[in-house]
């Protein structure tokens, strides 16, 4: 079960977090273990000693230790080669955890089989050994969710599952034989420091400052230059494909996300708003902007990782401010909890286009925002998509289903309107008042964002989403 968990965080940064990648992982995870029930019931028919349990521990042990140097660029490989989501996570969860899988698959019915003694009390022993084996299971789900993943990171869980592994093969050996044998404890020794020195020695070189596992993300922070403006800045992101916030190292003065800035027509839809709300946090490259713009306004963030804000305050420049106000939460729970009401609400808690928070993509879920706004107030959604064709369904389906709970909805393509096609960040704004928007502000930046409005018609060819049907994954699996 720790293979399994922390094998989601490892193909997470190359293949997302959706319900397809889970798919795929546990599939390829079970089928391998069902092999290796079938193998280890014909090998201990044929051949039952102690040594050979011993072997069935110390090979995946050995590979665990490989797959701990040589993931980064195995996957990245991978990504590179295979087409689609679904591919790419079978591939990589097949060359990463198929050998070892198998493997421990067959641990379970040669160890039965070894402490069959007498069939008077078969059933017994076949309890007793599902019962521990389960134990174990659960004991290394609560162990890797919610401790080992947070404090260790994923690579170095696999260095520690490793060394377990080889530990533990070194009993069986012991076992079966009538002494330990020294040839068998030095080669586990051996094994042990050749797998240590080429973590260290073997690192794969990365153009990333900082690699961290927090309790909800992998994240990665490195430094690069902008390409629209030529200054240096600082980037934070949990996927090869898709930066979650960016700052400029010169000055943080200005924001360099080019969707974030159409948070900013918040002060056209709404003007003179007092107190806004945004979910999702990341780096908080917005919620310093807001609080360097709109002097008067406060901001609650809700983030659901503490990791990230941690990350801001380290590497974004985030401070503590009187008007701002964080809640390490879900944003769906905090919808569901608080009683407050805001001027305007702001949606930006996904990862990337394959890792889409759909339940806060619903109906039920907008019905919750719209509760929370005020009589006029303005939602704001950051979405990847296109707008038109199979890689605009999601956005599609999002706008109809606004379009249920709000008069006026709005669809503000970030990079291009003239290519319903290309996907890019797409800014839904949907209103509470009935009221038709004008596209004019004297304040020349908002103009500029008013007339990139998307003023075709949009197709009404997907079903709204909801709680119980929101196949948001499935709607953005062809964008990859």
């Amino acid at each position: 079960m720790i293979l399994e968990i922390v094998g989601s965080r490892i193909l997470a940064p190359y293949f997302g977090t959706s319900t397809i990648v889970w798919t795929g992982l546990i599939g390829i995870i079970l089928a391998c273990l069902s092999l290796g029930y079938l193998l280890g019931g014909i090998l201990a028919d044929r051949r039952l000693n102690y040594r050979v349990l011993g072997s069935l521990l110390f090979i995946p042990a050995v590979f665990v230790g490989i797959v701990s140097v040589v993931e980064p660029a195995l996957l990245a490989m991978i990504q590179n080669m295979t087409a689609g989501i679904r591919m790419g996570t079978v591939v990589g969860a097949v060359s990463l955890f198929g050998l070892p899988g198998v493997l421990l698959g067959m641990v379970l019915p040669y160890a039965i089989r070894l402490k069959l003694h007498s069939l008077d009390h078969s059933g017994r022993t076949i309890g007793r050994v599902y019962a521990i084996s389960t134990v174990g299971s659960i004991t290394g789900t609560f162990l890797a969710g919610f401790f080992l993943i947070a404090y260790l990171g994923s690579r170095h869980i696999l260095l520690v599952l490793s060394l377990l592994l080889l530990a533990l093969s070194w009993f069986p050996f012991y076992r079966g034989v009538a002494r330990a044998k020294s040839d068998v404890f030095v080669l586990l020794v051996i094994t042990a420091a050749a797998i240590l020195g080429a973590h260290a020695a073997l690192k794969t070189p990365s153009q990333y400052s900082v690699d961290i596992d927090t309790a909800y993300n992998r994240v990665w922070i490195y430094e690069s230059t902008d390409r629209a403006t030529n200054r240096p800045v600082r980037n934070m992101a949990t996927d090869p494909l898709v930066i979650q916030s960016e700052m400029y190292l010169d000055r943080d003065d200005d924001l360099v996300d080019g969707y974030a800035n159409f948070y900013r027509l918040a002060e056209h839809f709404k003007p003179g708003f007092r107190k806004s709300l945004m979910i999702g946090g990341a780096g908080y490259a917005y919620p310093k902007d807001y609080l360097r713009r709109f002097k008067g306004a406060t901001l609650d963030v809700v983030e659901i990782d503490p990791g990230m804000t941690a990350l801001a305050r380290q590497f974004f420049n985030l401070e503590d401010d009187p008007r701002l106000t964080i809640f390490h939460q879900d944003g769906r729970t905090f919808l569901n909890q608080t009683q407050d009401k805001y001027d305007v609400i702001m949606v930006d808690a996904l990862r990337s286009f394959y890792s889409v928070p759909y339940q806060l993509s619903t109906i039920e879920a907008i019905a919750k925002i719209r509760d929370r706004l005020t009589e006029d107030g303005v939602l704001f959604i950051n979405m990847i998509g296109a707008i038109e064709g199979d890689n605009g369904r999601f956005v599609r389906a999002e706008y109809a289903t606004c379009k249920r709970l709000f008069p006026r909805v709005y669809l503000f393509p970030t990079q291009t309107r003239n290519n319903g096609q290309q996907v890019q960040n797409i800014m839904l704004v949907a209103t509470r008042s009935d009221k038709r928007i004008v596209l004019d502000n004297r304040d020349s930046e908002l103009t500029r964002y008013l007339n990139e409005i998307w003023v075709k018609i949009i197709p009404d060819d997907v079903p709204v989403l909801t709680d119980d049907f929101a196949p948001v994954d499935f709607y953005n699996a062809n964008m990859l």
